[in-house]
């Protein structure tokens, strides 16, 4: 996140004086990432570029020439130098002189005015920065998912309004779809650029200038193909709201542009979900053909899953299900209408991935701390768990269930969040291993002490005896509706 140097200078409240012989064309639209105060002689190994240099002048170089050529070759946008009658009165004349011969704005301080409130003005623009940013792409992400109703040309037109740039949705031949005056053919130049990204693998994406214009390109999401690529082109660089807006789009047009494939349909019916259209189990109907349905999770085993195990698409393969969502660590979850058979879950065990099934559910009653908790299990045995509508299940009502839960793991849910104890993760995974200190304390990552301090602690803090199965029970019964900490 950064603001122009403009929006910096331009607070009346610092009174900030502009040494206008050290501007150069455009220098006020250079981006200040932060504002630091430095006495140093050479504080170039300190900085990462962008930053608004603060300095009196206390420890001033006889070699100014080269401290300021060290500034602007480090990225520095700028020096704000401080008058103060204890240290410099006046500018120093050859830090003028040395700042206008390399380019780096100078910026001068009144005495009157702290470094701490150039610093608290600046931290403040960063911060209205982000808030309109974040507005800007939760309108351009209502707005583009409205126009995904009216299916690749409207939604192309949508996306080109709101980055300002034409776009261009290109299949294996020609463009599918595009807007404001896209160029066609495309350039020579974003042709090879389309043709490097076809021949890597993932979620990727690159940038090329073309004459006066900054061109993306990038594969349509969900997943990245290299059949459909998104081309986008304008005059102005594209920001970090930008490449968001474009994520999104993507996103969309990979799904719309699916006809008839389970991503159209998951197009479609995300679309009325987020216009409060359809409901859950609705959703859960369209896409996986069934209103009661399973999570199911997954997490690495041993050296975990390969490149093309992570891949949603061999994971919807295998899941019989479009609801593949592959996160970090690595790890998945996914929504499917039935529960995989134990061929398949041995094949993801195979492939690196170990898995866990939960109880069937209503779409909007998905219980994903059952989901945490049958994880927890699978791990300490090795091999996949599946929850089973038993009849104890039958007998159980939810909202009790969840009462009782809450109730009993209270005490360690408040130190938890008093003091980041992780005393339910450390149950879940304690009662998972039966009682296994060296399991537990690997899997945790900490000395198998801590993990023997932290059952003390929650033992006393429940007031029980953990060595009564009956009490265990009981605690891993109530787990399973209490999501573990963070």
């Amino acid at each position: 996140m950064n603001v122009p140097l403009r929006d910096v200078v331009g607070n009346r409240e610092l009174a900030l004086e502009v040494v206008r012989e050290t501007l150069r064309p455009g220098a006020l639209d250079l981006p200040v990432r932060w504002a630091h105060v430095s006495e140093l002689q050479d504080p170039v190994p300190y900085l990462v570029g962008g930053e608004l240099i603060l300095t009196a002048g206390v420890n001033l170089p006889e070699r100014i020439d080269r401290y300021v050529r060290g500034l602007r070759d480090a990225g520095v946008t700028a020096l704000g130098f401080g008058l103060t009658p204890s240290v410099h009165e006046t500018l120093p004349e050859p830090l003028r002189r040395a700042c206008a011969r390399h380019g780096l704005p100078l910026l001068v301080v009144p005495a009157r005015t702290p470094f701490l409130a150039v610093n608290r003005a600046v931290s403040v623009a960063l911060t209205e920065a982000a808030q309109r940013e974040q507005r800007r792409i939760t309108a351009a992400r209502e707005t583009l998912t409205r126009a995904a109703g009216g299916g690749l040309g409207e939604l192309t037109s949508s996306l080109a309004a709101r980055l300002g740039s034409w776009v261009a949705l290109v299949g294996e031949g020609d463009a599918l779809a595009s807007a404001h005056d896209a160029p066609a053919p495309l350039p020579p130049q974003v042709r090879e650029l389309m043709a490097t990204v076809r021949a890597g693998s993932g979620i990727r994406s690159a940038t090329t200038e073309v004459g006066d214009s900054f061109v993306v390109v990038q594969p349509v999401y969900p997943q990245a193909t290299a059949s459909h690529l998104l081309v986008v082109g304008r005059t102005r660089r594209f920001d970090g709201a930008d490449r968001a807006i474009l994520a999104v789009g993507a996103a969309l047009l990979g799904l719309v542009g699916r006809a008839g494939s389970d991503a159209a349909e998951l197009g479609t019916a995300a679309t009325g979900l987020l216009l409060g259209r359809t409901s859950p189990r609705g959703v859960a109907r369209t896409l996986v053909g069934a209103e009661v349905v399973r999570l199911v999770a997954g997490t690495a085993y041993r050296r975990g899953p390969g490149e093309v195990a992570q891949r949603p698409d061999w994971l919807r393969a295998r899941l019989d299900t479009p609801l593949v969502s592959v996160r970090p660590g690595p790890s998945f979850v996914a929504i499917a209408g039935s529960s995989p058979s134990p061929a398949v879950l041995e094949e993801l065990r195979s492939a690196g991935w170990l898995t866990a099934v939960g109880s069937p559910a209503p779409a909007d009653r998905l219980s994903e701390p059952e989901l945490e908790l049958l994880l927890a299990r699978a791990r300490a045995l090795g091999r996949p768990v599946v929850a089973s509508a038993s009849d104890f299940d039958a007998l159980l009502a939810p909202d009790a269930s969840r009462g009782f839960a809450e109730k009993a793991l209270e005490p360690l849910v408040a130190l938890d969040e008093a003091g980041d104890r992780e005393l339910v993760r450390t149950l879940r995974t304690w009662l998972a291993h039966h009682g296994g200190w060296e399991p537990t304390a690997a899997e945790l990552g900490v000395h198998r002490n801590s993990v023997r301090h932290r059952i003390a602690q929650v033992e006393k803090a429940l007031d029980v005896d953990l060595a009564d199965p009956d009490v265990r029970m009981r605690l891993w019964f109530a787990l399973r509706w209490v999501p573990s900490s963070p």
